[in-house]
């Protein structure tokens, strides 16, 4: 085994003990890890999944022929296979190939799916032969109605229900109800991989099977490079567009070589940018892209094709190396006439024979052979080739002829204007010089970043243990002057967070006093409602009436005057109560705040108590309290004023006044009175509504806030000054423990140093290794940092012998958890 081969063996534990390293540091626990195990997974996978993508007869398959010069996967113009070829490495005589049908539930999906796009109302069941035919004949109307099967969308999709249907019907044997079947070709009795493309290349046979894995013999697939063939993606059955996303979204999916139509079309489709969007959505694929522009035959004889294809490259492909103008049909069966003769006619009698059958005496042209004459009329220089295309010859004896004169060179010119053997050397140059180094390089890229940060954190807290005292009386003395400085975080942490509730407070943002505040809100107004339900006018015309007893009547207003002192005074001792309430609630809520704060526990660690906070807070909490009986006393005092519209024209208070007035004066004793009781208690309802609205729900939450802010800030500056002061009380305390705490922390620093040294030694072994692998492939340029000028490194730390948790296996540390 080679020594590039063992580290690549190792390269995964040696990755994933450095992500251990750094999610053991709470600093990055929240780094996202994600791209880099993409990366590695990608750097040790056996398996370089290439997808082959592209929209309807793009002309993947054909390019995929082209590649590994065999005829393997079907191609034809207006309908390709919506099929998952993949091509994989096997030794010569191992050749083979598998195939995967569709079951008969997916067959009728795919029918149905079909006949709704069709608009047939025929119920596709595929098992009635009545139903069959009447369904290729609709579909066969349409083939004729559009022109062909290439012609438009809907024509597209009349074929493949035709092929579907044709290939259920022959292969019905091989389809199961619901399970996929899967054959090997051996069971078809094949005995070579030929034979098995052949049947699998017909369109009815493609049309049923799931998936075909061809397992070939060709350079270009060693080193676990595995070509996939997807449906087009804009597919006529949706399914299959589909799965062609599914795959190119995939995370096995290493590279994909995009097979565009701009040198036929002009332009990219909707469904081409959507492909190059997904794409670059997949970190499994990267940059790892190639740019197949299929099809330039087309641009040789239309100057305005090849302009747009030109500017379309220039504008939108302007960053990237990897782009191809190839022609698959001229560069493959370019490759297949090399091995052809004078004798079989250059392929007619061979390659080409199942399209070359004669229909009434006369030969059918392939396409190929139009495309040849083509090239040679159009796109040959004459000064190189001196060719003609005769008109009063057939188009197969022009290829004839043309090729008896010219031969190889011909063959030969005519492959190398294809584009196919500069995008095999440029593939088959990524697949084995350039693929593994890059892999390589982008896993250390990704992890580049978490090593320099890692490096960083390591040296910053291998510094700050490093500094500190070894010794007993040094750290006495680092600790006593360290006091003052401590005192002062904790007041200053202290402040801080009582202005930060404050603010909360003042600005509406703290939940808890919200919902206080609402209850208190909604106490004040559910208390309005009861005591205007419960007022009696008997009741204040008795006490209007003690006040003067030498009269025997009393007046609407002494009713109401008596009514206003009396609501108020309630509604005096109602906010009293809510505010009374409400500020214990506060008050609780923020000294178990406090409680739970850093700077508390500091603080009982410096002084043994809480240094009076508490006490403080109690302190403030009355004097709130007692602020706000004020405020609400004096708020609620101003209820016995009437607003200033109560009496104005046009109102409807002054309105219902008069009313009441008119039904109290139809007489002069208590009676009168009394049955003006509802009258008298809407009058009430239209003052005090308004008033005790305004209060709740403006005048007295700012008259709370402001006290809350002077009352608490007050405190906070007050109880910060006196923490300062503790200082004697500290130094009393800390010189109490001192001997023992200093002790204790020695050990403990020492305890944290010997743990860094050992991470730094195992972060620079596992980075180390990872840098040999790296320079083995002469990726030099983003190397991991190693962390040097440690004492761990020039003390040359052993982990294997320390007793913190880490192992050593294999030339890598192992971390124990509890480390």
């Amino acid at each position: 085994m080679s020594e590039l081969s063992l580290h690549c063996q190792n390269l995964k534990e040696q990755v994933e003990y450095i992500l251990k390293l750094l999610q053991q540091e709470p600093t990055f626990r929240s780094y996202d890890i994600t791209p880099i195990q993409t990366s590695l997974d990608k750097a040790i996978s056996p398996q370089f999944e290439i997808v082959f993508a592209g929209a309807f007869s793009a002309g993947k398959s054909m390019l995929i022929n082209a590649l590994l010069e065999r005829e393997l996967l079907y191609s034809a113009e207006g309908h390709a296979t919506g099929t998952e070829c993949k091509i994989a490495y096997a030794e010569a005589e191992k050749e083979r190939v598998v195939f995967t049908f569709l079951n008969e539930a997916e067959i009728r999906e795919q029918a149905l799916s079909l006949c709704k796009e069709l608009g047939f109302t025929t119920v596709a069941n595929i098992n009635q032969p009545d139903v069959i035919n009447l369904l290729n004949q609709g579909c066969k109307a349409i083939l004729q109605q559009e022109g062909g099967e290439n012609k438009s969308e809907r024509a597209k999709q009349a074929k493949a229900l035709m092929l579907l249907l044709e290939g259920y019907i022959a292969n019905r044997q091989h389809i199961h109800t619901v399970n996929n079947a899967t054959y090997s070709m051996a069971q078809f009795n094949f005995s070579n991989i030929k034979e098995a493309a052949n049947y699998a290349r017909r369109g009815s046979n493609s049309a049923v099977l799931k998936r075909i894995e061809y397992y070939c013999h060709h350079p270009l697939l060693q080193d676990g490079n595995v070509l996939i063939d997807t449906p087009g993606i804009d597919a006529p059955v949706e399914k299959d567009a589909q799965l062609a996303y599914e795959k190119i979204q995939n995370p096995d999916t290493s590279a994909v070589v995009c097979v565009l139509k701009p040198a036929a079309a002009g332009d990219m489709t909707k469904e081409e940018t959507k492909l190059l969007e997904t794409m670059r959505s997949n970190n499994g694929i990267r940059d790892r892209i190639f740019y197949v522009f299929n099809r330039i035959d087309e641009t040789w004889f239309n100057a305005q094709l090849r302009q747009r294809l030109e500017d379309l490259i220039s504008n939108q492909f302007r960053d990237t190396h990897r782009v191809y103008k190839t022609s698959g049909l001229l560069g493959f069966y370019g490759s297949q006439i090399k091995q052809t003769s004078q004798q079989d006619r250059f392929g007619l009698d061979s390659i080409f024979a199942a399209s070359v059958k004669a229909i009434n005496g006369v030969e059918e042209t392939p396409q190929f052979v139009h495309e040849f004459n083509r090239y040679c009329a159009g796109k040959l220089s004459a000064s190189k080739f001196r060719i003609a295309v005769n008109n009063f010859e057939t188009p197969n004896e022009n290829y004839i002829r043309i090729l008896t004169e010219q031969g190889t060179p011909l063959i030969l010119q005519l492959i190398q204007d294809s584009g196919i053997e500069e995008f095999r050397t440029a593939i088959t140059r990524y697949l084995t010089q350039e693929k593994r180094p890059q892999l390589f390089l982008n896993l250390a890229e990704d992890l580049q970043s978490i090593c320099i940060q890692l490096k960083n954190h390591y040296q910053t807290v291998y510094r700050e243990l490093a500094s500190q005292p070894q010794e007993l009386e040094p750290m006495k003395v680092q600790e006593l002057q360290r006091l003052n400085q401590q005192l002062q975080q904790v007041s200053k942490d202290f402040t801080q967070h009582i202005t930060e509730e404050v603010n909360h407070l003042v600005n509406n943002t703290c939940d808890e006093f919200e919902a206080d505040f609402r209850q208190l809100q909604a106490r004040m107004i559910r208390r309005l409602d009861e005591l205007l339900e419960s007022f009696s006018v008997a009741d204040a015309y008795r006490r209007a009436t003690l006040s003067h007893p030498r009269n025997a009547t009393a007046p609407l207003l002494a009713i109401l005057v008596e009514a206003f002192y009396y609501l108020s005074n309630q509604l005096e001792d109602n906010l009293m109560m809510s505010s009374q309430h409400l500020i214990a609630n506060l008050f609780q809520q923020l000294i178990e705040k406090i409680r739970k704060s850093e700077y508390y526990r500091q603080l009982y660690s410096l002084l043994g108590n809480d240094g009076g906070i508490e006490a403080e807070v109690k302190i403030a909490e009355k004097m709130v309290s007692q602020a706000l009986i004020i405020a609400a006393s004096v708020e609620c005092d101003r209820f016995v004023r009437e607003s200033p519209r109560f009496y104005d024209e046009g109102t409807f208070s002054i309105y219902q006044f008069r009313k009441t007035l008119q039904q109290t004066f139809q007489g002069y004793d208590c009676e009168s009175m009394i049955e003006a009781e509802p009258a008298i208690k809407q009058l009430l309802k239209l003052d005090f509504e308004p008033k005790v609205s305004h209060t709740v729900r403006k005048s007295f939450r700012q008259t709370v806030n402001q006290i809350l802010k002077n009352q608490l800030l007050e405190m906070a500056d007050n109880q910060a000054d006196y923490i300062l002061q503790q200082n004697p009380q500290a130094r009393n305390f800390l010189e109490k423990t001192l001997e023992q705490e200093a002790e204790k922390k020695i050990a403990n620093n020492h305890r944290l140093l010997q743990e860094v040294k050992q991470k730094i030694a195992a972060y620079n072994l596992a980075a180390s290794s990872i840098n040999t692998g790296l320079q083995l492939m002469e990726v030099n340029e983003h190397l991991l940092p190693l962390i040097k000028d440690m004492e761990a490194v020039e003390e040359n730390i052993d982990p294997r012998t320390t007793s913190n948790g880490f192992l050593i296996s294999d030339g890598l540390l192992d971390i124990v958890d509890r480390a």
